[in-house]
């Protein structure tokens, strides 16, 4: 018997490391791409964009959010794609697609176009978020899953920690072609989305069966115990895509997803706006490269909270406060920032917030794929995501509309902080719920205050 225990737990164990570090790192460099090509506006924005094109910040903050606009529309149909087609061929497909179009971006004259561009942007990217989620939720079981997640998740950290100085360095190349700084800077994070989303058909396998890189025992092994998981689910209709949509449970996450993704992108899209008014407000000045190094210190203690946080939870289970406290934490610290006395504490301020953020995203992942599976999946984390990205659409033009009346980003900040507070409590009454209610579903009778 003994014997038996230690065989299996063996096999678990190097299905598991094999799964995460052939899987995670890849999906974390391409997940890496897709929120620098995202966010690219936001570096462009204070270094060319917005003189060039004429904008004022409520079109700069307009062409910011469209993006979630083309996203959101077509976010449930591209993952019931990947679900119908698989994971290698539809993120494949997802990441040459944005690719282009974001190349494209070199070349706009007027905020007409800088409006489409962003639009098609939103659509070519549709799915490859809660893609990538659904994708690495289908390799292991729900007990690793938030470890897995996390190593994913930090490429979003990590992204402004190299990509604020890569972006930087690009937007210094200012004449190169007889192009503008931050010109140089669309072309150059471009194509690589272009020749990864090329690896990606040929990297990615689909499934455990098709990994040639597992044993046979290793993929009996996630095989039968990912089948066995989803046979216990206690949702009443776990692979049904109708009740995934109108489930409470479901639009309860999408909701405090809503107010984390609203401080993330009020955070990533006017984060290098704010450093660049340090000069008016504190008589600091930097050069871009200088910038781009600011902007880049609040993400690397934020990878790391991510993962210390991300590791705590993988040890005692997902609980309510795993959410709800960095949630709260974020509330306080983001509007608190812009009232500090000089860019030191401001900044300092501003890293709490990012630590507070990607210390529950990854975690908050870890819940939809262990009550819901098949198609129903696919589903109810589109769902989720896309109520999210509808604060991603939110949060730049309110910020951008509410400064340009009060002249001032105090005020969009306290909206921001007011979002995420709206998080921190439903995430605790999701949990006083669930505790109540005594479900034995695994999510939730660990997400207890």
């Amino acid at each position: 018997m003994s014997s038996n225990t230690h065989a299996i737990s063996s096999v678990e164990t190097s299905a598991i490391r094999k799964a995460t570090w052939r899987l995670a790192p890849f999906l974390g460099l391409m997940f890496f791409i897709n929120f620098l090509d995202r966010t690219a506006i936001s570096f462009a924005g204070p270094h060319g964009l917005t003189k060039d094109l004429g904008l004022t910040a409520t079109q700069f903050g307009f062409a910011a959010g469209i993006f979630f606009i083309g996203y959101i529309l077509l976010e449930i149909p591209s993952n019931l794609a990947l679900h119908k087609f698989g994971g290698r061929r539809w993120l494949a497909r997802i990441m040459v697609t944005w690719g282009i179009v974001s190349l494209l971006f070199t070349w706009v004259s007027g905020v007409t176009e800088l409006y489409v561009l962003r639009f098609l942007l939103g659509i070519a990217e549709a799915g490859f978020f809660p893609g990538a989620i659904l994708y690495l939720s289908t390799w292991v079981p729900s007990r690793h899953r938030a470890n897995i997640l996390a190593l994913f998740y930090i490429a979003q950290p990590m992204t402004t920690v190299i990509g604020a100085p890569l972006a930087s360095s690009l937007i210094q190349a200012h004449g190169f072609f007889g192009l503008e700084g931050w010109r140089i800077m669309f072309f150059g994070v471009s194509i690589p989305a272009v020749l990864v989303g090329i690896v990606t058909w040929f990297y990615l396998p689909d499934s455990p069966r098709d990994a040639k890189w597992l044993s046979a025992e290793e993929k009996a092994w996630l095989t039968g115990e990912l089948a066995r998981e989803d046979s216990t689910k206690r949702e009443p209709h776990n692979g049904s895509i109708g009740a995934a949509l109108s489930s409470g449970r479901v639009w309860m996450l999408a909701l405090i997803y809503f107010g984390m993704i609203y401080g993330l992108y009020a955070l990533a899209f006017f984060l290098p706006t704010i450093v660049s008014g340090f000069e008016a407000k504190f008589a600091t000045k930097f050069t871009v490269f200088q910038a781009g190094l600011v902007i880049a210190v609040p993400y690397l203690p934020a990878a790391i909270a991510l993962y210390l946080w991300s590791r705590d939870a993988t040890k005692r289970g997902v609980r309510a406060w795993h959410i709800g406290i960095p949630a709260l934490v974020g509330a306080v610290s983001i509007p608190l920032a812009l009232y500090m006395p000089s860019p030191e504490t401001t900044v300092a301020c501003i890293t709490v917030t990012a630590c507070a953020i990607f210390a529950a995203l990854p975690n908050f992942w870890s819940l939809p794929g262990r009550f819901l599976s098949g198609a129903a999946a696919a589903a109810g984390i589109a769902l989720i995501n896309t109520i999210g990205n509808v604060a991603g659409f939110a949060a730049p033009y309110v910020t951008g509309a509410v400064k340009d009346y009060t002249g001032l980003y105090q005020a969009p900040m306290i909206i921001v902080g007011a979002f995420m507070l709206l998080s921190a409590v439903l995430a605790f009454l999701v949990g006083r719920e669930i505790r109540k209610s005594g479900e034995a579903s695994q999510a939730y009778a660990a997400l207890k205050p």
